[in-house]
């Protein structure tokens, strides 16, 4: 017997991918602000990005803060690593994009954030977004979307008071 796997069943088996992401941050007179950026689904969160072939957790926080904002002059926070998981299912233009690559629409996503200072406040948008803005610990913990992204930002801002 031979089983004949079609792209319709390709797209009920779940995907596990893994990205990395950053809570950015600058200090203006001893007071965080911090970067977010809307995403096309409306939400707003921090940097993020799929971890590709050969690249460690930091290069891809690199890369992706680059592509996305422009950013390259960075200091990572030492103590500052926190993995965040969840799943979802792809709707609109990912699913139709997932589905021409024939990939998953189910998807349990890992997302490993750091936190990083930069002096750099010129943002160059990719894109990928729709905008951004760099706002304070209690403004960006307003706008963020999701709860676990808050969780981050909450954690993020103890490790930057012990800092100082």
């Amino acid at each position: 017997m031979v089983l004949v796997i079609t792209k319709k069943m390709l797209s009920h088996r779940p995907t596990f991918e893994v990205s990395v992401g950053v809570v950015l941050f600058l200090m203006p007179e001893n007071k965080p602000q911090f970067l977010l950026l809307r995403y096309p689904h409306g939400h707003w969160d921090f940097v993020k990005g799929h971890v590709e072939k050969g690249e460690n957790e930091k290069e891809t926080l690199k890369r992706e803060l680059f592509e996305e904002a422009g950013i390259q002059d960075i200091a990572i926070l030492k103590g500052f690593r926190e993995e965040v998981r969840f799943r979802y299912t792809a709707k609109g233009t990912e699913k139709e994009k997932r589905q021409q690559k024939g990939k998953g629409l189910y998807i349990w996503k890992k997302v490993i954030y750091y936190a990083a200072q930069t002096k750099e406040t010129r943002i160059e948008l990719s894109d990928e977004h729709l905008d951004w803005a760099w706002l304070s610990y209690e403004d960006a913990r307003k706008k963020i979307t999701h709860r676990n992204s808050r969780a981050v930002l909450d954690n993020a801002m103890k490790c930057i008071d012990k800092k100082d």
